[in-house]
């Protein structure tokens, strides 16, 4: 039994450690990228697959091992293809980490935060307003704050703009009689960008029986790209604050200062 439990051959060093951390924390990572979405059933089907593949190798059954070994084998590219578009939110969620924009936001907050807090609270307040007027009367929207502008993702789709960021021409873009308020406004580099915008779906499948097309297209724009979203319901007038696939829900004016504060 002893020598069953003999560990005096295994060593460990810092960089051992390391890796194994490293490791989890990327496993980590993409699980948060894929739970609560269709993707997440796709990888346990594929996992069943390749389960099943190695079982029937060992059990020599070679009709089956020829059929599931043709999936085994293309694994690396069915994977890419399957999961192109998690794929994409990783190599964002890595991008976030080494942005340049992020350092410069840290350079800010130490030597120059309260002048920092002062501009940004001059850039959103017309946003909060425009938010306060349309709870008010239960105009539905979609706002998206979009932290690198894509022309080719957004364009598209959309109505180009591209004027300073103005409270009542919020209101009036989602006006209901207004041409432009079936769809989303992106806002990006301090100004409205475009208008009328049609985002892309979220897959997720755990979400709220009330959510409408508004709120699945702020969450989905929120898992492709590095963007963050305020849906105003048409309904009830709630706000909820979408980011990173995932949804606040019903959220005061107090705290979404705080958050536009924080990410815009």
């Amino acid at each position: 039994m002893e020598s069953f439990f003999n560990f005096s051959s295994l060593h460990f060093n810092f960089w051992d450690i390391l890796d194994v951390v490293l490791v989890a924390f990327l496993i980590y990572q993409l699980y948060n990228l894929i739970r609560g979405t269709i993707a997440a059933n796709i990888f346990i089907g594929l996992a069943i697959i390749f389960v099943l593949g190695f079982l029937v190798k060992a059990l020599h059954m070679q009709l089956l091992t020829a059929i599931l070994g043709k999936f085994v084998d293309i694994g690396p590219i069915m994977l890419i293809v399957v999961f192109q578009q998690e794929v994409r939110r990783f190599l964002l969620l890595v991008g976030k980490s080494a942005s340049l924009q992020r350092n410069k936001t840290w350079w800010q907050y130490f030597f120059g935060k309260a002048e920092a807090d002062k501009n940004n609270y001059a850039r959103i307040k017309p946003i909060i307003d425009a938010c306060k007027s349309l709870k008010q009367t239960r105009t539905g929207a979609l706002i998206v704050f979009a932290k690198y502008y894509d022309e080719q993702f957004y364009q598209n789709s959309c109505e180009v703009i591209d004027s300073k960021i103005s409270k009542r021409l919020l209101e009036s873009i989602f006006q209901k009689t207004s041409p432009l308020h079936d769809g989303a406004v992106v806002i990006s580099e301090n100004k409205i960008k475009s208008a009328s915008c049609i985002l892309p779906l979220t897959d997720k499948t755990d979400l709220p029986p009330q959510f409408g097309l508004r709120h699945r297209a702020g969450i989905g724009v929120t898992e492709s790209n590095e963007a963050t979203a305020i849906i105003v319901s048409e309904e009830t007038g709630e706000i909820s604050y979408a980011k990173q696939g995932r949804v606040k829900m019903n959220i005061s004016f107090a705290e979404l200062e705080k958050l536009l504060n924080k990410d815009f």
